[in-house]
């Protein structure tokens, strides 16, 4: 069973903005799928759907960013799911609009949403994908990450969710190392 986890804040005024790129991607891959996030449980709302023969769970943690790991950590604990089976996608402001990073684990790069789960989960051995949405050298860093794309971004941070997507379904198909070649 994998457990793919979109970091965002609830609320229909963080709809769209850069911060919410992990939801942005699960939506998308809900809507790929055929599935809603829609059960609420687990300080989230989630689906429990099957992709090609395996048990997947799509999680948005619905705690507020700071906190994602608090819903993480239920969900493990309930499904049994261990850290190597749990995949996170979330923004990065030091990567272009829509550029992706996959990696196996590392540090929260001060990441508040991944420095909740790194605490909830006990480790740092866990795969992320990163899709870049780039630092304003004007807007201060929490008005910008709350704020919504420009135009000039959204083509390119649309890219970036689509390639999201299809780098998890590689995932599944295949396994992170092979995502990653196809990805980084």
């Amino acid at each position: 069973m994998k457990l793919i986890i979109g970091l965002g804040n609830p609320g229909n005024q963080y709809q769209g903005t850069r911060h919410n790129v992990g939801f942005m991607v699960l939506d998308q891959l809900a809507n790929k799928w055929n599935v809603n996030i829609n059960q609420d449980k687990f300080k989230g709302l989630y689906v429990k759907t099957n992709y090609q023969g395996e048990a997947v769970i799509l999680l948005k943690p619905q705690t507020y960013m700071n906190l994602s790991g608090e819903s993480v950590r239920q969900v493990m604990d309930f499904y049994k799911i261990e850290r190597e089976d749990i995949i996170v996608i979330y923004d990065d402001l030091d990567m272009p609009v829509g550029k992706l990073r996959l990696r196996e684990k590392g540090s929260a790069g001060g990441h508040n949403g991944i420095k909740s789960i790194i605490s909830h989960v006990g480790g740092q051995d866990f795969k992320r994908i990163r899709v870049g949405i780039e630092r304003s050298k004007v807007i201060p860093v929490v008005d910008y990450v709350l704020g919504k794309f420009t135009k000039e971004q959204k083509p390119f941070i649309d890219q970036g969710i689509h390639q999201a997507v299809e780098a998890i379904e590689d995932c599944l198909e295949h396994d992170f190392h092979h995502a990653m070649n196809q990805f980084n």
